[in-house]
């Protein structure tokens, strides 16, 4: 007798991952609501820096957080250990207080099944710490560490300030986290990839929490130098709130920024049982590599592309879905013509329906923050259908060919968003989001 074969075991539906927290600082506020009202008005975040000399260097502005806004920080824990806090660490500390009191996740009673997923790349070396350190050296490679020792003059937790995993371990302690923790150091892409890869082992099973996102602090000589050399900044403008200015014809570089942005994400179920609001859900992400140049993205936006349809696909929607798209936008000449080319290849025709705008010419650039702060920031716009402006637009390029949002907010309900992040060095990321409405 002939059996039938043994029909294949039916796959367990996919975990979904809701978002029930979101907190960041940036430069135009301390909190989410405060930013988002303020880049819904089209302000600018951008100034002349003031936290250290900048004569002599052809770009002195950058989207700066004032001191005071953490001097007055309520966080214990912040203000315990600042000594060995990078100022990036203090900015996640704060986006993640509110995030975690928004998701009210200090209830949690089994922080074993919490992780951590921060993209930030720690401090930048001190230049005044470098020139205290030559005062030890012959010169001929020999150093008197006795001396260095001697003099308590050194400030030797500059070198843990510097690690790339500070950020993370530092979110877990403080919140009893004891599971996966990761640190992302894929630079403009950082916030969006801790997002998407705290998303995978939410869905994986691994936790049934994350706190993720993206912190950023590089405004200081080393940062500001290092950027200008590779001919990134922009250098020519008429005032600091109008040189951030992506898909204008008359962009010439990006603007450094910093900030932190966090979010809690949680497996549907589990966010229910506790009673959490949801604000969202993390459909698809989607993440690739250029291949191509360290400092140049490919000029066809091959990565790019990869990364936006990797996101569909993970979502299980089709381009005709798109509403808006969050651009990675930064005001430089070459990336605001590959990116647009890259969702024009990625939507087809229906590119010409699509909104697209860019937080960064409100915000500048917060690099490894970015991507968080802007996912958080496009979730904001679907709960409260507000499709956020790309402000300082001014001529058109022929080459920039979509609809940018110029200068004023539109209110329009969208229920599907695109939020793209690519990094130097080819890396990608890009989070499809979801309104929720039940």
């Amino acid at each position: 007798m002939t059996h039938p074969p043994a029909a294949a075991n039916p796959q367990p539906p996919r975990r979904r991952v809701v978002v029930t927290g979101c907190g960041m600082i940036t430069p135009l506020g301390r909190t989410t609501a405060e930013t988002f009202a303020r880049a819904a008005a089209g302000e600018s975040g951008i100034g002349y820096l003031t936290r250290f000399d900048t004569r002599g260097l052809p770009c002195a502005i950058g989207g700066q957080i004032p001191d005071s806004w953490l001097d007055d920080q309520s966080d214990g824990y912040a203000r315990r250990h600042r000594p060995q806090l990078a100022l990036c660490t203090r900015f996640l500390l704060a986006a993640a207080g509110e995030a975690v009191t928004q998701a009210r996740l200090d209830t949690l009673p089994d922080r074993t099944r919490l992780g951590i997923a921060v993209g930030a790349h720690g401090e930048n070396p001190s230049v005044d710490a470098a020139l205290f350190l030559h005062r030890f050296t012959d010169g001929q490679g020999h150093w008197d560490t006795a001396a260095i020792a001697r003099s308590g003059g050194y400030d030797f937790m500059q070198f843990y300030r510097r690690k790339s995993d500070l950020a993370p371990v530092t979110l877990a302690a403080r919140y009893g986290a004891g599971g996966p923790n990761l640190a992302l150091v894929s630079a403009c892409a950082a916030g969006a990839q801790a997002i998407g890869e705290g998303t995978r082992l939410i869905r994986e099973g691994r936790c049934d929490a994350m706190l993720a996102g993206g912190a950023e602090s590089a405004l200081d000589f080393v940062g500001i130098l290092g950027f200008t050399l590779l001919k990134a900044l922009a250098e020519r403008f008429t005032a600091p709130e109008r040189a951030s200015r992506p898909f204008d014809r008359k962009r010439c570089g990006f603007v450094m920024s910093e900030g932190a942005g966090v979010v809690v994400l949680e497996e549907l179920d589990h966010a229910r049982a506790r009673g959490a609001a949801i604000l969202g859900e993390v459909l698809g992400y989607g993440d690739s590599a250029d291949a191509y140049r360290i400092t140049d993205t490919h000029p066809a936006g091959e990565g790019a592309v990869l990364a936006m349809r990797g996101a569909l696909a993970d979502a299980g929607l089709t381009p005709e879905a798109v509403e808006y798209v969050n651009a990675h936008g930064t005001s430089t000449v070459q990336n605001d013509v590959t990116e647009t080319r890259a969702i024009q290849t990625v939507l087809g025709e229906h590119a010409r329906n699509v909104a697209v705008s860019s937080n960064k010419s409100m915000l500048g650039h917060t690099i490894a923050a970015a991507g968080a702060i802007e996912c958080i920031l496009s979730l904001e716009g679907m709960r409260r259908g507000v499709l956020l402006p790309t402000i300082n637009y001014e001529f058109p390029d022929p080459k920039c060919n979509l609809d940018y949002v110029p200068n004023t907010a539109r209110l329009r309900a969208h229920r599907v968003v695109l939020s793209n992040s690519f990094g130097f060095g080819g890396q990608n990321a890009c989070l499809c989001l979801g309104r929720w409405d039940e």
